[in-house]
């Protein structure tokens, strides 16, 4: 077998592959939309029918006739956004301080923040239950707000801090001679510069936000106060109840919450690209 020959195999079996993992990510999504279109009486006939034979669009009627669906759209829009925006500025300022400034027990506040992030949600589900209690938060959006910004926070300051980290001390130096303060270069000379890591980490914050369930399900009660995983999942309830479940509503309720997402990444992609390879290689 000549190299020509290799070659060519070699890249025949790279793609077999990038086709594989391709279908194996993009097919739930697929599924999904194909569910939401299909008729109820077909969505288990056998044989499979891989798009339905008469699409129907009653089941995304019934998801934006829900008054309960479109109340959890906006709060799940004020929960991600608040979650994002707060972990972003709080975020920027510690990881300005831990990339710029030596100080004593730095690492140890960089190595105590990392480990934030190690535990499970449901391992400090119980206490974080306790605190909402006692604070008078249950059943309130600023209980989710709260309770994100303890797993969004640690991973904003991790990354953010090393791209600080990464930019040339000469910047600053430039800023102070011509009179800038702290706060003035943070804001306009380092935040320019970073802002392929404040794409990445804010928007990865946001989608954690949105997609949250556990904590949802666990300080969330009334109707008027649950975000759209909970709404999803409660459907069954709301659509009538009985014995079936609505899987052609709960699908189209899937798409709706899932398209956003997937425009967000279609439009901030060149920076989440720059903002994952410039990560990965700045420490």
């Amino acid at each position: 077998m000549n190299r020509t020959q290799q070659y060519y195999i070699s890249r025949t079996l790279f793609y077999i592959v990038l086709a594989i993992i391709f279908i194996y990510i993009v097919f739930p999504f697929y599924w999904a939309i194909r569910s939401s279109i299909t008729p109820n009486n077909e969505l288990f006939a056998t044989p499979v029918h891989y798009w339905p034979q008469q699409p129907i669009l009653d089941h995304y009627i019934e998801v934006f006739t829900n008054g309960d669906f479109l109340v959890a759209l906006r709060n799940s829009t004020i929960v991600a956004a608040s979650t994002t925006i707060l972990s972003l500025l709080i975020g920027t300022v510690g990881a300005y301080a831990l990339g710029r400034f030596r100080f004593r027990g730095r690492l140890p506040v960089m190595y105590l923040i990392l480990s934030m992030t190690m535990f499970p949600a449901i391992a400090i589900l119980g206490s974080l239950f306790d605190l909402v209690r006692r604070f008078g938060l249950y059943n309130q959006l600023p209980s989710l707000i709260i309770t994100y910004l303890v797993f969004t926070l640690p991973f904003t300051v991790w990354v953010l801090t090393s791209f600080f980290a990464g930019l040339p001390k000469e910047l600053e130096e430039a800023a102070y001679v011509d009179g800038a303060s702290p706060f003035e270069t943070l804001y306009k000379v380092m935040l320019p510069l970073i802002a392929p890591g404040l794409v990445t980490t804010g928007l990865l914050a946001f989608i954690n936000a949105w997609n949250e369930f556990l904590f949802a399900v666990s300080f969330l009660q009334t109707p008027d106060k649950r975000t759209v995983p909970l709404a999803i999942f409660l459907f069954n309830t709301t659509s009538g109840g009985g014995f079936e479940v609505p899987w052609g509503t709960i699908m189209a309720g899937t798409v709706v919450v899932t398209v956003p997402l997937i425009v967000l990444v279609l439009i901030f992609q060149n920076r989440i690209i720059s903002g994952l390879t410039a990560g990965a290689v700045k420490g």
